[in-house]
């Protein structure tokens, strides 16, 4: 209320920084009634440059307006907040409507007043959660600029613990799918971005590729983690949109194998393996003067050994998965000569699965066990499986043993796919009803796994050239489930098949044999 006077203090050389600043701002919230104070507050500050930035400073000329503008928008560093204004205690009513209701606890709140006796400051500042408190009338240009200074400090070191703790907060979440052999990306990334934030590096992009020299293969470099500008879909770095230059800047550590400044980049390289290296490249879009190489070494070092072991563990799965494909369609090529069967029951049973809701653990164990269904068929001759007339009584025995066969050889391991597996290729010729083989197992008593199979594989048998029948067509086939519905499948996978036929037609298209 009272007008604004400078006390008089020595001159000295100007505090402001005479640097370059970024294209960021700090932003100053100046609440007064009086126009003095906020022509002032511009004079002194207008032209400072604090922590690489300028200062914006923007107005309100009372209580109300200053609500109404962090109502809308709450990004500030500071406010100078006027004691008395529409009321004698507007600004320390604000102050309490700023901590309590917007509950913004960054900001840094600094009470200006000219009327000292109706806000005490011992009491103020015990009973306000303010940051300071300045008279009007002690309140210098050097001191003005120095609160500033302070301010803007506290608030960014608020802001860094805020940022690391959020990035914390993602990385923790992230590691829950850590073990998740397709989840490189998330985890990766979360902790890309911890790093920057904990160097204060906020506006960076940054990634980490990996050079895998394979024994019979050139090496490729494989994007796992990017954050910022640099977010792409691809996983190779090699198709990726990634800007040419900074694919060579990549290459070039891994041809030089060693760490470099090139520009307003950080390049690191780091052998993770004897067959393997990664390069961390974080680009900076603001100064990179306080930019801790140390920190990112230690913290790429770290991260890539765990990204190269997930990654070794998801090569290994995906091996395996892929070996059993194989053993699976070189057991149906004993019955036809070439056949995708194995790969479109496996898609099949996940989609089934999927469905019903079920845990993703066993919609992923579903699909990997499924090519395992009539790995018992080795031990049917040729003869048999191949005969294009209906089987003799001797020979049908001999065929429905291959269900025994081939549980007997998957339960010889301890592994959850190979249990699974083996119930698949042991009752998936039992019928819901109880006239199946070869225990005329009946309704749940079937495990669910191997209902989902027995449908499956007869959706996609039916639908197929086999030596002892021509493909039936799909209204044949969906016309079949609907009749077989409570005898030979289960109800409710019908209705599955039933109500989305299309999306189980579409398998078939997408994996031709």
């Amino acid at each position: 209320m009272s007008k604004f006077i400078f006390k008089e203090e020595a001159p000295e050389n100007s505090i402001n920084e005479r640097t370059t600043a970024s294209d960021k701002v700090w932003r100053i919230l100046v609440v007064d009634d009086d126009e003095s104070v906020h022509q002032i507050t511009r004079l002194v500050l207008g032209d400072s440059i604090i922590e690489g930035r300028n200062l914006e400073i923007v107005s309100a000329f009372s209580a109300i307006e200053a609500r109404q503008v962090l109502a809308e928008d709450d990004d500030f560093c500071m406010a100078f907040v006027d004691v008395v204004m529409e009321t004698d205690h507007a600004g320390l009513e604000l102050v309490e409507w700023i901590r309590k209701v917007k509950k913004n606890q960054a900001i840094r709140l600094i009470l200006r007043t000219g009327q000292a006796g109706s806000a005490p400051e011992a009491k103020v500042i015990k009973e306000f959660d303010i940051n300071d408190y300045k008279e009007k009338t002690d309140f210098t240009a050097g001191k003005m600029t120095t609160t500033v200074y302070a301010g803007i400090r506290a608030y960014r070191d608020i802001m860094t613990i805020q940022r690391s703790l959020d990035a914390f907060k993602q990385l923790i979440q992230s590691t829950h799918d850590l073990l998740r052999i397709n989840q490189f990306r998330p985890f990766g990334s979360a902790a890309l971005n911890h790093l920057l934030t904990l160097m204060d590096v906020e506006s960076s992009a940054l990634y980490i590729a990996r050079s895998q020299r394979e024994f019979d293969h050139p090496s490729t470099n494989l994007i796992i983690a990017c954050t910022g500008k640099y977010v792409v879909e691809s996983d190779s770095l090699d198709t990726s949109e990634i800007d040419e230059s900074v694919k060579l800047l990549i290459q070039k550590a891994f041809d030089e194998k060693k760490h470099f400044y090139e520009n307003q980049c950080f390049v690191g390289y780091y052998e993770t393996s004897a067959s393997a290296s990664s390069v961390l490249y974080i680009e900076f879009e603001d100064d990179a003067e306080h930019f801790r190489s140390n920190l990112a070494e230690l913290f790429a070092t770290n991260v890539a050994l765990i990204l190269e072991s997930l990654t070794k563990q998801h090569e290994l799965e995906s091996t395996q998965k892929e070996l059993l494909c194989i053993v699976g369609e070189a057991i149906e090529r004993k019955s036809q000569k070439a056949s995708a069967h194995v790969q479109r029951v496996a898609a099949i049973c996940e989609l089934i699965a999927t469905k019903l809701n079920m845990e993703e653990k066993f919609v992923a164990a579903i699909k990997i066990a499924a090519p395992l269904h009539d790995i018992g068929k080795v031990a049917i001759p040729e003869k048999i499986l191949q005969k294009p007339e209906q089987l003799d009584e001797h020979e049908w025995q001999l065929m429905k043993s291959h269900t025994v066969v081939g549980s007997d050889l998957l339960e010889r391991s301890k592994a959850k796919i190979s249990r699974i597996g083996a119930r698949m290729a042991k009752y998936h010729h039992e019928n819901w009803d109880g006239t199946g083989y070869p225990d005329g197992l009946a309704g749940e008593d079937i495990p669910l796994e191997a209902r989902i199979m027995a449908i499956a594989d007869v959706f996609d048998s039916l639908g197929t050239d086999r030596v002892y029948q021509k493909q039936w067509q799909n209204e044949d086939i969906l016309n079949f489930l609907k009749a077989e519905r409570g005898k030979k499948f289960q109800p409710e996978l019908v209705d599955i098949f039933v109500n989305c036929f299309d999306e189980f037609a579409k398998i078939k298209r997408d994996i031709p044999d």
